[in-house]
């Protein structure tokens, strides 16, 4: 496949990837017109946030494993089919539980479109260039945390959050329709049993990675679930121009994604060594200058750079540590990364009461040297499983 045809598909992917994400993080800036339009308390609207990430965490990598087979282009399609059809109920919902149903069964079709979409990426572009296809599809998840999110809640300020989510529906169905009359065939991968694509949960290396992904998330979302409050509260931004700084920060990250994407082909876990060093060094950087706004400004672009670089280096890391079954490995890596964002949550929450906000950035901080720690530990199982014989993506010699 030429250069061009193969890039195209991951185009089309990055903005299938654009909608989807824009699907699962809309509601956070929707919460409040959507608790006072249904009757209930913001904190039960906020539990429709938490039955999408559990969902998530749960059904992705059998649903992903039994779905294997499928061609991905009719995968592809029927997913998005199934977020306009979704959005659409949502939009649409009379109570909380008609809309916990609109976003239950989205949440059980997303972690199967990123573990296929990463492989099919991969796959069009190969081995050499796997980790930059893989980061123009995440491309997807910063340019919706970038422009998505942020336009959907004005909508949804301009015209209801119901309207938020017709539009969404409505690109997704266009989003499936272009999809389908322009992204050619991909190869079907061989239909290859559940125990055998379960054998890499047998494999340490697999298993490490995994692990590693765990930890290097809480260290990322102990502190960035806070980052709000620690522009309004301690870096004394006004509370109407928070939204630009968030903005600000997606639009640096860019910078990380495409470094990511680059630097993970030639060594996955050295890149992810490197980023998480950087992180570390953006987070202590960003809380001990808040009082000095250049230097708050350059502390924060080097967090959001090895921030976002971190999502396509640790998903193609954790897919490059098998041979067969990639799109399980890279939805276990979802899996992973959605323990992980949950667990930073509840560690910075305890620690702002605890110790006060600006001490998130120092909780964060050693998640960051535990997964620098866990990373020679990683690369000694697959020395490990070298040695034994072990075949990557078997678990077995």
């Amino acid at each position: 496949m030429s250069n061009l045809s193969s890039r195209l598909p991951v185009v089309i992917l990055a903005v299938a990837a654009f909608l989807i994400v824009t699907t699962e993080y809309l509601i956070v800036g929707l919460l409040p017109a959507l608790a006072r339009d249904l009757g209930i308390s913001i904190s039960t609207a906020g539990q429709l946030v938490t039955l999408f990430a559990v969902v998530v965490a749960l059904s992705g990598p059998p649903l992903t494993a039994a779905l294997s087979h499928v061609d991905r282009k009719r995968l592809f399609v029927a997913i998005l089919v199934v977020f306009a059809l979704a959005n659409a109920l949502a939009a649409s919902a009379s109570s909380l539980w008609v809309l916990a149903i609109a976003r239950f069964v989205p949440a059980l079709a997303l972690p199967v479109f990123w573990g296929t979409a990463s492989e099919t990426a991969a796959k069009l572009a190969g081995a050499d260039r796997a980790g930059q296809a893989v980061s123009r599809v995440y491309l997807g998840i910063s340019a919706a945390l970038l422009f998505g999110i942020p336009l959907g809640t004005l909508i949804g300020d301009a015209l209801g959050w119901r309207a938020a989510f017709w539009l969404l529906a409505v690109l997704c169905a266009v989003m499936a329709m272009t999809l389908a009359a322009t992204m050619p065939r991909i190869e079907r991968s061989p239909r290859i049993h559940l125990r055998d694509q379960a054998a890499i949960f047998r494999e340490p290396f697999f298993l490490g990675n995994v692990a590693l992904s765990v930890v290097v998330f809480v260290a990322m979302f102990t502190a960035y679930t806070y980052l709000a409050d620690v522009l309004e509260r301690l870096a004394s931004v006004p509370s109407a121009q928070v939204g630009w700084w968030l903005m600000g920060f997606g639009a640096i990250g860019l910078v990380g994604n495409a470094l990511g994407g680059k630097l993970v082909d030639r060594s996955p876990l050295a890149a992810t060594g490197g980023f998480v060093a950087l992180l570390i060094v953006g987070m202590l950087a960003a809380f001990a200058m808040t009082g000095s706004r250049l230097g708050f400004l350059f502390a924060l672009a080097a967090w959001s750079i090895a921030y976002t670089a971190l999502f396509p280096v640790s998903q193609v890391r954790v897919m490059k540590s098998v041979t067969h079954s990639q799109a399980l490995a890279g939805t276990t890596n979802v899996a992973a990364a959605n323990a992980g964002i949950a667990v930073g949550a509840v560690l910075g929450g305890i620690a702002i009461p605890t110790w006060g906000l600006g001490s998130i950035g120092i909780v964060a901080g050693i998640a960051g040297v535990l997964a620098l720690a866990i990373i020679p530990l990683v690369n000694r199982l697959a020395d490990r499983d070298t040695t034994l014989g072990i075949q990557p993506g078997t678990g077995r010699p």
